[in-house]
């Protein structure tokens, strides 16, 4: 099942790429984990920072469903763009007035922001084409946000903000009905 694993990772990958995003224009850095020893080493990290966070529990619970799965899929943005819609949903009235006075900041485990609400939209649009993607195919998945937060700080996704989706094949979701550890 692994092989079959790595095939539909690819798939959910092309979906997420061309998935609608706004102005036409893909920001996305898409990236497909294949290997065992990587995703151990990214749930190794999760692990390790799991007690410095405000949520061990779920870090650690997480972990467990990455060092259980068979691929892994970091969709995420490359760089900090606006649409150029001058929206107001970021809380500027204008893109200009926005990527003037926002001020990025740094999570340790996290990401950097604040983003363009559009860009964090392409995101999503990426996320639920990928996860459909595995769904037609009855490949079970999760969007997860730690994995991918663990993946950018090893190295694996160059991006400002990104998520990840684990994919497993067996006779029942590793994803649902999920234990969560209890802290140590």
């Amino acid at each position: 099942m692994k092989e079959v694993s790595i095939m539909v990772a690819q798939l959910m990958a092309a979906s997420a790429r061309t998935a609608p995003k706004a102005g036409g224009k893909d920001f996305l850095e898409i990236v497909v984990i294949e290997a065992d020893e990587d995703l151990k080493k990214i749930a190794a990290a999760m692990k390790d920072y799991a007690p410095r966070s405000t949520n061990e529990a779920y870090w650690l619970r997480d972990a467990a469903n990455i060092e259980n799965s068979q691929a892994l899929v970091l969709i995420g943005l490359g760089k900090p763009v606006v649409a150029g819609y001058d929206c107001g949903g970021c809380g500027f009235p204008t893109c200009k007035e926005f990527e003037k006075n926002r001020q990025m900041r740094e999570k340790a485990m996290g990401y950097t922001g604040p983003h363009c609400i559009m860009r964090m939209m392409d995101i999503g649009v990426a996320l639920s084409s990928a996860a459909k993607t595995a769904s037609i195919l009855n490949v079970d998945n999760r969007v997860q946000q730690r994995v991918a937060a663990a993946a950018m700080a090893l190295g694996y996704i160059k991006a400002e903000v990104a998520m990840g989706l684990p994919v497993n094949i067996s006779g029942k979701s590793i994803y649902f009905d999920r234990p969560t550890p209890a802290k140590h």
